[in-house]
């Protein structure tokens, strides 16, 4: 079985409607792909009917940003209810602290000598429900400001860069134990792909996993052999699921072709037994993974 948990749509910062993305997992010979848009649920609809067309199987999660000692995390939520009361109310702050700086970001930029505004960014945008700094990119692009989003980022968007604006991200702690809540699972993604290598490291996941954190994305295009070694023996460890998946965000991300990671079947089995006790647990009306 060829298996990809992380994968994104234009219900996020992903350039595919959320049918044309499981198309195109079908399309690469996927056998199971998951749908993972930052922050939100809106395109779970449209990919369950494409899933059902496409004969492909079909697990509902998101990304969710937020922040743990200091540093931004990426986490991955599976399977959870998301109109749980709780997990709805933080997903609802991070949207909001996504589009509430792209109005800093397009002044800065304009300080910078580029004329850009916020139709710009929405015609790019096309309604998703997560906008943010790749619209922003997008529409730098579009406008011949710079070549890709690659280049935007690296030049304009990034930290320390002319045009980057914090904003509010939740408690990584906290989102954990929202998503166990609403009878999902937890899994960090790219654990090491946006800080310095090892961390957050052992004694950092031991704690997470205290909480409820259930596994860790180890295969990704963002870790090195090396980082992939040292995580796998941390997962061992720990008794953490591992995960390997692609970030495909269509022509939004270069190099993260669908499938060029994927889980193993014994790592995903024991990724769905676990979200089924969290959803047994929650008494939540928890998706269910949609097979062919």
């Amino acid at each position: 079985m060829r298996i990809d948990l992380h994968t994104h749509s234009r219900a996020s910062d992903g350039t595919e409607t959320p049918g044309d993305l499981v198309r195109a997992a079908g399309a690469a010979g996927l056998d199971v792909v998951a749908i993972t848009d930052h922050d939100t649920a809106t395109g779970w609809d449209e990919a369950a009917q494409a899933a059902a067309e496409v004969g492909i199987e079909l697990v509902r999660g998101m990304e969710i940003s937020t922040r743990h000692q200091g540093a931004g995390v990426h986490l991955l939520a599976y399977l959870p209810d998301h109109t749980h009361p709780g997990l709805d109310a933080a997903l609802d702050k991070i949207l909001d602290g996504r589009t509430s700086r792209v109005p800093a970001m397009l002044d800065k930029l304009r300080e910078h000598g580029i004329a850009i505004d916020i139709t710009d960014v929405r015609r790019v945008a096309d309604g998703t429900a997560a906008t943010g700094r790749p619209h922003v990119a997008d529409a730098l692009v579009e406008l011949g400001a710079v070549a890709d989003r690659g280049e935007a980022f690296r030049t304009l968007l990034n930290p320390g860069r002319p045009a980057y604006v914090d904003r509010y991200a939740a408690s990584l702690v906290d989102v954990i134990r929202a998503v166990t809540d609403a009878g999902g699972v937890s899994v960090i993604a790219h654990p090491w792909g946006r800080h310095a290598s090892g961390e957050p490291g052992e004694e950092t996941l031991a704690g997470l996993v205290e909480v409820g954190l259930a596994g860790i994305e180890v295969d990704h295009q963002d870790h090195d052999a090396d980082d992939r070694e040292r995580l796998r023996a941390i997962g061992r460890n720990l008794g953490l699921v591992m995960t390997g998946s692609s970030d495909y965000h269509g022509l939004g991300k270069v190099d993260h072709d669908l499938g060029c990671n994927t889980t193993s079947p014994d790592h995903y089995e024991r990724l769905l037994d676990l979200a089924a006790a969290a959803a047994a647990r929650s008494g939540r009306p928890t998706p269910e993974v949609l097979r062919p």
